[in-house]
């Protein structure tokens, strides 16, 4: 954090127009990962979901740490490929067109993960035009019920995956069809998960469905994909995922219940990402309505749309600038509640509401942490047509801009 505040500040002195930027702490983002990487029983295999951050820089990094990547699109394959052009993928989403599954069988994902007993049918099809065998993973939506989380793909009515009841339907079919070869099961139930307990009761109820169609079908199986789901809690950055529960939890699990030689994978994104990421504005205003004050920042939902997109208000630092070009007085606000917004042209542009700060003044820097995961991606970069925010990735060998 110290390594980017003050380049924060470094910035702002030189530029010429409002302070707008991602910064990335690649060197904290590579410890982080390649600690959880390691600290994984031997059975299992941690892959980056690149949808959480998917620019190249950010890949790069990540490479050398996790076993593979997973995708949900060709576009995010040929990012993949061009970081690496051997690294393991595994490609999933409910709606893959011709030109993915042949995208995928061109670029050697390693896992299919089949979403419906249509699409299973046309990558069957599409193999035997190529002449190839796919490997597959059935992908399962769960009855339940489900541990609580910030989203659930499975456990109720949703677009993802085969419905537990029919999935013996669905090995069945898989068996009887040349082009495909099943390698397992996948398993992405829910999301933003916070309970490492619960995480590792989640994956023993995968576990025991597993070990039933394994018995029920005399599989010959190599995975579990137990999804991602692990998630960040940014309502208090200082409580998070308990990580070493979770890993013990799991070992034990997988010491007692786990089939032979079966390899569990982890397809992380946010947990992976979030702590390295920062996004950082200026203030442009300082004013108050009906009551209320309001800190107007150079960007947006426009930049950082993932406090709109989950309903929270995103924890913030004040970086404090003494730069200010005009002769008036700075715009101040002190000892009180503030709420920080956009440049939108809509009252839905509220990236924090009424947080406590000792002193806010316009020309200072607010500053959002944990804002490596679905900020930039998911943002709708082009509304109104403002300027994008810059993008620098912090190493100790120097910035990339």
């Amino acid at each position: 954090m110290k390594q980017v505040v003050e380049y924060i500040k470094e910035m702002h002195e030189k530029s010429e127009k409002p302070f707008c930027a991602y910064l990335y702490d690649l060197d904290h983002l590579k410890q982080h990962v390649q600690a959880k990487a390691g600290s994984l029983p031997a059975a299992c295999r941690l892959f980056y979901a690149i949808k959480a951050n998917s620019e190249p820089p950010i890949l790069r990094a990540l490479a050398p740490y996790v076993y593979g990547f997973e995708v949900a699109s060709l576009g995010e394959i040929r990012k993949v490929r061009a970081v690496s052009p051997d690294i393991p993928i595994l490609f999933g989403g409910p709606g893959k067109t011709d030109e993915e599954l042949e995208g995928a069988i061109e670029h050697r994902v390693s896992l299919l993960h089949v979403e419906s007993m249509n699409e299973l049918r046309r990558v069957d099809q599409l193999a035997k035009k190529r002449n190839v065998v796919v490997p597959i993973l059935l992908r399962v939506n769960l009855r339940g019920p489900l541990p609580s989380a910030t989203l659930a793909m499975a456990g109720r009515p949703t677009q993802f995956g085969i419905d537990e009841t029919l999935v013996p339907d669905a090995i069945r079919l898989a068996l009887s069809l040349e082009g495909v070869k099943l390698q397992g099961f996948h398993f992405h139930s829910i999301s933003n998960h916070l309970d490492a307990g619960k995480h590792v009761a989640l994956i023993a109820h995968y576990l025991r469905l597993v070990r039933d169609w394994i018995t029920q079908f005399d599989l010959d199986i190599s995975y579990l994909n137990a999804g991602g789901g692990i998630g960040v809690n940014y309502a208090d950055l200082t409580q998070q995922f308990e990580w070493e529960p979770f890993v013990s939890g799991l070992s034990s699990l997988l010491d007692s219940a786990a089939p032979p030689g079966l390899r569990i994978l982890f397809e992380s994104g946010r947990y992976l990402t979030a702590s390295c990421g920062y996004y950082a504005a200026e203030v442009l205003d300082v004013k108050q309505n009906h009551g209320k004050t309001y800190a107007v920042i150079r960007g947006g939902n426009h930049h950082f749309r993932l406090p709109s997109s989950w309903q929270h208000s995103h924890p913030f630092h004040v970086i404090s600038t003494e730069k200010w070009a005009y002769p008036f007085a700075r715009p101040t606000h002190e000892n009180g509640a503030v709420t920080v917004v956009g440049q939108l042209c809509t009252p839905k542009d509220v990236l924090a509401s009424d947080v406590y700060v000792p002193k806010l003044r316009a020309g200072d820097i607010v500053c959002f942490p944990y804002a490596g995961a679905y900020g930039w991606a998911i943002s709708h970069h082009d509304f109104l047509s403002h300027p994008h925010p810059d993008q620098f990735y912090l190493e100790k060998v120097g910035i990339l801009e």
